[in-house]
């Protein structure tokens, strides 16, 4: 994945991403795993952010882009728990801060 398009999360808490995980990965069965249907509402702005993520990525459903998401965020969220700062190293070799977690 590549851009130049820098946002963060909106809308939504790391309780409430990890909750969402935590149902997506427990429930009923299909295809030899347990899910959990989960059903949401987001504004058209988010639909569209949604759909463009599923599109840049190639990935198979909105299902697949939601828990690649819910993984990156995750991960974001061990490590700054831990004290960690993040920074991007651009493609012409600078090295700016990224504040994800203000």
């Amino acid at each position: 994945m590549h851009g130049h398009h820098h946002r963060r999360f909106r809308g939504m808490t790391a309780e409430a991403m990890r909750a969402a995980a935590d149902a997506m990965e427990t429930g009923g069965e299909t295809g030899g795993r347990t899910t959990t249907r989960v059903q949401l509402e987001m504004p058209p702005q988010a639909m569209e952010r949604l759909q463009r993520l599923k599109d840049r990525t190639e990935a198979a459903s909105y299902a697949e882009v939601i828990r690649n998401a819910l993984r990156l965020f995750e991960a974001l969220v061990d490590e700054h728990e831990k004290g960690s700062a993040f920074s991007l190293k651009r493609a012409d070799g600078e090295t700016v801060a990224y504040k994800i977690f203000v």
